[in-house]
């Protein structure tokens, strides 16, 4: 278990809404812009830390798995950085199954934030 003061390799920093922990305050803003568009009726539904499992025990847990009014489900990843392990991961995963995981950066996160939430 990590230090409680132990500093994020890349400074994220673990932020909550409500009783909702997140591993970044990006993260959370992701969260934010994903309740917005629930209520806009855009998605139907979102689920938290989804884990997609490989052979031999590896996984990839992606941030969110929605589901959309569309009928489309999205798999995403909120990205500060994207790591090399996240890379080999993501290519596994998307060779494996029918499903693509979509990366959303930050300044994707500052867009969505600013068009939905003003």
């Amino acid at each position: 278990m990590a230090h409680p003061f132990a500093k994020h390799k890349f400074k994220a920093q673990k932020t909550s809404r409500g009783c909702i922990r997140f591993d970044s305050k990006l993260e959370a803003s992701y969260y934010d812009v994903l309740c917005e568009r629930v209520k806009r009726g855009e998605v139907v539904f979102f689920m938290r830390q989804t884990p997609l499992h490989l052979p031999g025990g590896t996984r990839l847990v992606v941030d969110f798995q929605e589901f959309h009014a569309d009928g489309t489900v999205h798999f995403v990843d909120v990205k500060g950085l994207p790591t090399e392990t996240f890379k080999v991961k993501k290519r596994e995963i998307e060779a494996r199954y029918p499903i693509e995981v979509e990366c959303v950066f930050r300044k994707d996160v500052k867009r969505m934030a600013d068009e939905l939430l003003g």
